[in-house]
């Protein structure tokens, strides 16, 4: 990987994080109810499980073709699959998931300690005591993260994986020249990127939101809700997920993924990078699983789903069909 899209890459991470350690509310779910009592507001079920590591929301038909899991990536709400959700209840049962501390959720298992393998145990456990028969799962970002730790950790576990602009280790970008990507080189860049970020006031947190969201989202009309998700996520919970992503390496668990796997991603736009040298850099990051399908989506920013929502929904009904 080149050392210009070390630098570009982690200066447009390193932003992303920011908006995302805003100050919490709380407010949102509550796991430990009932699919019948909690967040009767929302006009929507809520799956019947227990875990202080997300809820689900549930839509789609009694007797579905099969299930599809969604899961949102940093700081992000449900609200994010809004329009495939729609487009897709009325033939399959859609999971949608918020993990909790992102986006109004209280913060409750995700307050201290690691996060991310949690979570994907937590899905592997809601599979199985929800009777899901294979589902496919689609995640954007560190959504896509969760995903293929689900799908290398419990290969039988599920039918199908699509990750949203996401690699296996995104790390890398803090190795320093001429040194291997590896968790033990990146560790120094993240761990002082983790204390700048600490360092900062809540309110320049909340200045640095709409320049961050603007590199996010191509379409400034669909920025609000991203935007309003990472002002309501907790603080703590944002920052120790994005330290854990950044020195997670799923690289060599990825050859135990059994199911078909498609990746979507965006061309990085910043000075010197082309699209191909973008293909380049997802093509070396899923190297070891020759089998996932890699496809760039043009005229986007990392929102693929809302910047091309005809493009993106085009490709997940190919994907599941």
């Amino acid at each position: 990987m080149t050392r210009l899209f070390a630098s570009a890459a982690a200066a447009a991470l390193v932003a992303a994080a920011g908006p995302a350690m805003a100050q919490h509310h709380d407010h949102g779910a509550q796991p430990a109810q009932t699919a019948a009592d909690e967040h009767a507001d929302h006009g929507h079920a809520h799956a019947d499980f227990r875990s202080g590591r997300f809820h689900v929301r549930v839509d789609g038909p009694e007797h579905p073709i099969s299930d599809i899991i969604l899961i949102p990536g940093l700081s992000s709400s449900p609200e994010v699959w809004d329009r495939l959700t729609d487009a897709l209840k009325d033939r399959y049962r859609i999971h949608r998931i918020h993990v909790q501390g992102f986006a109004g959720a209280p913060a409750m298992d995700n307050a201290s300690g690691p996060i991310l393998g949690a979570v994907a145990e937590d899905l592997a456990r809601y599979i199985a005591e929800q009777g899901l028969n294979k589902p496919a799962v689609i995640g954007h970002s560190m959504g896509g993260t969760f995903g293929m730790m689900l799908a290398a950790r419990h290969p039988d576990s599920i039918g199908k994986l699509m990750v949203v602009d996401m690699m296996p280790f995104v790390g890398v970008m803090f190795a320093p020249p001429g040194v291997a990507p590896t968790v033990e080189t990146v560790t120094p860049g993240v761990e002082a990127m983790h204390a700048r970020s600490q360092a900062l006031s809540d309110e320049q947190y909340a200045a640095q939101v709409a320049a961050t969201v603007g590199a996010m989202i191509k379409t400034e009309a669909l920025r609000a809700g991203p935007l309003h998700d990472a002002a309501t996520s907790d603080r703590t919970v944002s920052a120790n997920a994005y330290r854990e992503l950044m020195l997670t390496d799923l690289r060599a668990e990825l050859p135990r993924i059994t199911a078909p796997v498609e990746v979507l991603y965006v061309a990085f736009e910043f000075p010197g990078m082309t699209p191909e040298i973008t293909d380049g850099i997802y093509q070396a990051s899923f190297m070891s699983l020759p089998s996932a399908q890699l496809k760039r989506i043009d005229d986007s920013a990392h929102f693929i789903m809302l910047d091309q929502p005809e493009r993106f929904e085009a490709e997940v009904n190919a994907f599941l069909d």
